[in-house]
């Protein structure tokens, strides 16, 4: 399974510049830290070509929050939340990001 987790820089609110630029980077590394480290065992299981996708963001309190956009069997993303979860990553829970859970 290939595993992606892309850090999401537009919020919905605007920190001033230089706070900005710290958070982006801790974005940046949370972000490769979740898809290179933590969700590693990840790759292991499933086909070569189902895919993984995770978003990570900050809300209005600072707080990293993420969520599974693709659709994926629900023990994978169960996985997910455990791992973000276990992190003290919140669950990204708005209509507002594209969302794929196919057919219903």
């Amino acid at each position: 399974m290939t595993v992606t987790v892309l850090a999401i820089f537009e919020t919905d609110f605007r920190p001033d510049l230089s706070l900005g630029k710290i958070m982006n980077e801790r974005l940046r590394i949370a972000a490769a830290d979740l898809q290179d480290i933590h969700l590693q065992q990840l790759h292991a299981i499933g086909q070569r070509n189902d895919d993984l996708v995770v978003y990570i963001s900050y809300n209005p309190k600072y707080k990293i929050r993420w969520r599974v956009v693709n659709d994926v069997p629900e023990e994978v993303e169960d996985f997910v939340a455990q791992i973000c979860g276990n992190l003290g990553y919140i669950p990204w829970k708005t209509a507002a990001i594209n969302i794929f859970k196919g057919s219903e």
